[in-house]
Parts: C-alpha cells; sequence; structure tokens
C-alpha cells in the first residue's frame, strides 16, 4: 500500500514502538538525499562543516539514551549504509551522524556497493525499513533525494526473505569505527552540499 510522507513515519514510529525483542533493519542505498528540516543539513549547504558537526554533538545524549531504551526493549534498529567512493558529500556527512550514533550503541555497518554490484543488474537495492520484522516499508524519494512516502508491505514470506536478506548483509559488512577511522576520518571537509 502506497503511503504518504506522514502516513509513512506515523506508521514505522507505531511499529518501533510495539517492538519487544526483535531485530529491527534499515538499508540505505542512494548517495544523496535532500534532508529536510536539518539543521545540520542545512549548515553542509551553507558550507559551514564546523557548525554541522556541532549539531550532530549536540544531539548525543538524546541519541544515547534512545539507544538505551531501544536495548532494554531489545529493539535496536540496525542499519546498513551501502556507500560508493569516493564519497559525496552528503554521504561523508551522513557518516559523521552514523558514526556518533554507533559511539552511543546504535548498530551501524558500512557496505561497499561492490557488495551489492551483483543484484543490481536491474537498479540500486530499494531503501528499506523493516520495523520487527513484521512489516517492511520501501521508502521513495524523488529524483532530487526529497523524501516522498513508502509503499508497505505485509506478506510474511516477503518480509522475513528481506530480513534475512539484510541481516546477511549486515554481517558482511565493516562496523562503522572502523570504517570510519580508516576512510571517513582522514577526510578534508566537504564542499557545500
Amino acid at each position: 500500500m502506497r503511503l504518504t510522507r506522514p502516513e509513512y513515519h506515523r506508521e514505522f514510529r507505531e511499529h518501533r514502538k510495539e517492538i519487544r525483542n526483535s531485530n529491527s533493519w534499515k538499508l540505505e542505498r542512494l548517495q544523496h538525499f535532500e534532508e529536510t528540516n536539518d539543521e545540520s543539513r542545512e549548515a553542509l549547504r551553507k558550507g559551514d562543516w564546523p557548525e554541522s558537526l556541532r549539531l550532530f554533538e549536540a544531539e548525543r545524549d538524546a541519541t544515547c539514551q534512545q539507544a538505551r531504551e531501544q536495548e532494554s526493549r531489545g529493539a535496536l534498529l540496525h542499519r546498513i549504509r551501502i556507500v560508493e567512493e569516493p564519497l559525496t558529500p552528503y554521504v561523508q556527512w551522513e557518516l559523521h551522524w552514523l558514526h556518533m550514533r554507533a559511539e552511543c550503541g546504535h548498530p551501524v555497518r558500512v557496505l561497499p556497493a561492490s557488495a551489492v554490484a551483483s543484484v543490481e543488474s536491474d537498479g540500486l537495492l530499494p531503501e528499506l525499513t523493516l520495523p520487527g520484522n513484521r512489516v517492511l516499508f520501501r521508502v521513495i524519494y524523488t529524483e532530487s533525494g526529497r523524501p516522498d512516502g513508502a509503499i508497505r508491505f505485509t506478506d510474511p514470506h516477503l518480509v522475513q526473505e528481506w530480513a534475512a536478506y539484510l541481516e546477511k548483509l549486515y554481517a558482511a559488512a565493516e562496523s562503522m569505527q572502523t570504517y570510519f577511522d580508516r576512510v571517513v576520518a582522514p577526510l578534508a571537509p566537504p564542499p557545500a552540499a
């Protein structure tokens, strides 16, 4: 079922609140998004890298609290970030945010695009969220990278197939910490984007 952006956000939050002792998954494949209502993203657009990072850091306490709360429910969201190198300014910016989240206890791993190339002969993998392995959302973006809702799938077989595939990708991916230290930390600030 096709959902508007507000419908998707509402349903995703409702599913996430109900999860107990179950894995959730998020797959991010696109290399550029147009985040909306994000002060750090606005700072990147203006070329103010120090402000962008400061705003991430200002989220640290709340992000760590969120991870503790999710862990206490056994409801962590495992995120797989597929990257193409050289990194786009957006991905470089996002990896700083994901690194902070990983330091707080959110499970985040990074996978090179080459690891999924064999399954992308007909197009890129979709952007997906699977809260609690009960429902699958294919997140939709416009051509410019703006969020545009989602498609909800509830067929148990389809949901379990994707959950198993994402678990496999997650197991094969590199930890955020080692990837960040090796690839991201040495980079100069990205250009305004």
